[in-house]
C-alpha cells in the first residue's frame, strides 16, 4: 500500500481542503504516513495570505527535495494557494516538484496520480469545490461545508481573489445534502465555509437563498447541534443574519467581524467599504441582539500610510468593543496586489512591531475582562479530547468558541456541562457538573 504526508498551511478552507485530499487519496488506496520519510507522495498544502507563510513552506520544502533526492521515485505535490499565486513558476523554482495544483484542481490530484506518465504537471484553472470529494475528517463530530468558494470583493492587500477566483456559491439543496450526510455520519457541530459567507446566494439562479435562510435550513437538520461560520464581512452583516444568532438554536454566540483598522482614512485605502461609524454600528446590533455574544477579529497593523493616529483609532476601537479574542497581523506586501505597488508612506518595521505589542497588550486585557463574565456559570462544552497542558484532564470548546480545560469522565465528542471556575484571556478552565456526571 502506497503512503502520503499531508502538510497543511493557513486558514480553515485550507484544513478542509486537506481533509478532502485525504479522503481522495485513501480512496485511490493510499495510507497516511506520520513521517514524511516513510511516504511516497510528499504533499503541501500551501497558504498565500501572509509572507511568513510562505517562508514556513519553502523552509519544508527543503526536506522535500532531500528525500526526493534519496528515493527519485518519491512524489512531491505543492497545493493551495501560494501554487495558484506562482503557477508554472513553482516548477522553475523547485524542478524537483512533480505536480502542482490550485484550491479548484485538488481532484486534478487523483487525475495525475492515476495517470500512466507522471510526468511534471501544473492545474490552476478555477473548477470546483472540494466538499465534492470524499473527505477524511480530523475530528469525526466536527465538519467543514464549504459553502462558497472565491470573492468578489476587492480589498488592496488581499491576495484570495487572485488565488481562488470569483464567488461562486454552492447550491442550496446540494449543501443541505451534505449536511444531512454529516448528520447522519455523526457530525455535532458544523462550520461554513467561504471567503465572505454573508454574500452567499446573491450569484444563484433562479433561486437565491440568503445566507440567514441557508442557516435556518441547517439548524432544522436532526442531529446538527452547533452551527459555526466564517468569515463574515462587515459590510454584509445583514439583521437578519445577527438575529438568526439569537433565534436558531444551534446558531452559536460567536461572531467573528474583521476590522482590519479603527481608522476610515485607512479603511478606504484598504478598499474595505465600510468606515469605522459603520463598522460600530454593526457591532451594536449585535450587542443589541445577542448581548452575550464572543466577537472576534482580524486587525493589520502597519498597512502602508498609517500615521500613528491612525493607529490610536485601532486601539479606540479594540478599547471599546471588548473583543473575546482577535488575529493580529504585521502588513505584509503579497505580489500582485493594489498594496504592493505603494511606496509612499511605507511604515517602518520597528515601528510596526512596536505598534503591534501595544496592540496586543489591550486585546489581551480586554479579552481576560470579558472572559470574567463565565466565572460562575455553568456552560456547554462540546468534548474535543485531552488538555493539551494536562493530560490529566480534558478539553473542548463552548459555543462561545473559548477553550475549556477541566476536570471530568466525557467522551471525545459528547457535549457535558462545565462549572467554570477561572478564566484568562485565552481560555476557560472549570470542573463537569455533577449533575452531568449523574447523567452519565
Amino acid at each position: 500500500m502506497k503512503r502520503y504526508h499531508l502538510t497543511t498551511f493557513g486558514c480553515q478552507m485550507n484544513e478542509h481542503d486537506s481533509e478532502h485530499m485525504k479522503g481522495m487519496l485513501e480512496s485511490l488506496g493510499y495510507e497516511e504516513a506520520h513521517e514524511r520519510a516513510e511516504a511516497d507522495l510528499i504533499l503541501f498544502n500551501t497558504c498565500s495570505i501572509r509572507e511568513s507563510a510562505d517562508s514556513r513552506f519553502t523552509a519544508h520544502l527543503g526536506e522535500a527535495k532531500r528525500l526526493k533526492r534519496e528515493e527519485p521515485e518519491r512524489i512531491v505535490g505543492v497545493g493551495g494557494c501560494w501554487a495558484q499565486s506562482v503557477k508554472e513558476e513553482v516548477f522553475e523554482r523547485f524542478p524537483f516538484v512533480d505536480v502542482a495544483f490550485g484550491p479548484g484542481q485538488v481532484h486534478k490530484l487523483a487525475e495525475f496520480l492515476t495517470s500512466e506518465s507522471l510526468s511534471a504537471q501544473g492545474y490552476f484553472e478555477f473548477e470546483g469545490f472540494t466538499g465534492h470529494l470524499p473527505a477524511r475528517r480530523a475530528r469525526p463530530y466536527q465538519g467543514w461545508l464549504q459553502i462558497s468558494v472565491g470573492c468578489n470583493c476587492a480589498c488592496s492587500y488581499c491576495i484570495v481573489p487572485s488565488t481562488r477566483g470569483r464567488e461562486v456559491s454552492r447550491p442550496t439543496t446540494e449543501l443541505i445534502a451534505e449536511a444531512q450526510a454529516m448528520a447522519a455520519d455523526g457530525v455535532k457541530e458544523v462550520t461554513l465555509l467561504g471567503q465572505n459567507v454573508n454574500s452567499y446566494g446573491r450569484d444563484l439562479r433562479p433561486t437565491r437563498t440568503s445566507f440567514a435562510e441557508l442557516l435556518a435550513m441547517i439548524d432544522a437538520i436532526d442531529g446538527i447541534e452547533r452551527v459555526r461560520y466564517t468569515s463574515p464581512h462587515p459590510k454584509d452583516m445583514r439583521e437578519d443574519v445577527i438575529r438568526a444568532h439569537a433565534e436558531l438554536p444551534s446558531v452559536c454566540e460567536h461572531i467573528h467581524l474583521p476590522l482590519q483598522s479603527g481608522s476610515s482614512r485607512i479603511l478606504k485605502a484598504m478598499r474595505r467599504t465600510y468606515d469605522r461609524q459603520r463598522y460600530m454600528d454593526r457591532v451594536a446590533l449585535i450587542r443589541e441582539y445577542v448581548p452575550d455574544a464572543a466577537i472576534t477579529t482580524d486587525i493589520i497593523v502597519g498597512f502602508p500610510g498609517e500615521t500613528e493616529d491612525d493607529f490610536k483609532q485601532t486601539l479606540e476601537v479594540a478599547e471599546e468593543v471588548g473583543y473575546d479574542g482577535a488575529f493580529t497581523f504585521v502588513f505584509s506586501a503579497r505580489r500582485g496586489t493594489e498594496a504592493a505597488g505603494i511606496t509612499e508612506g511605507l511604515v517602518p518595521h520597528r515601528v510596526k512591531v512596536g505598534r503591534m505589542e501595544r496592540l496586543v497588550e489591550l486585546v489581551q486585557r480586554r479579552a481576560h475582562e470579558r472572559a470574567q463574565r463565565f466565572v460562575g456559570r455553568t456552560l456547554e462544552v462540546l468534548v474535543e479530547g485531552p488538555s493539551r497542558t494536562d493530560p490529566e484532564k480534558l478539553r473542548g470548546r463552548t459555543r462561545h468558541n473559548k477553550v475549556v480545560n477541566f476536570g471530568g469522565l466525557a467522551a471525545p465528542g459528547e457535549l457535558t456541562m462545565v462549572d467554570i471556575a477561572a478564566a484568562s484571556s485565552q481560555t476557560l478552565s472549570g470542573e463537569e457538573s455533577l449533575l452531568a456526571r449523574a447523567c452519565r
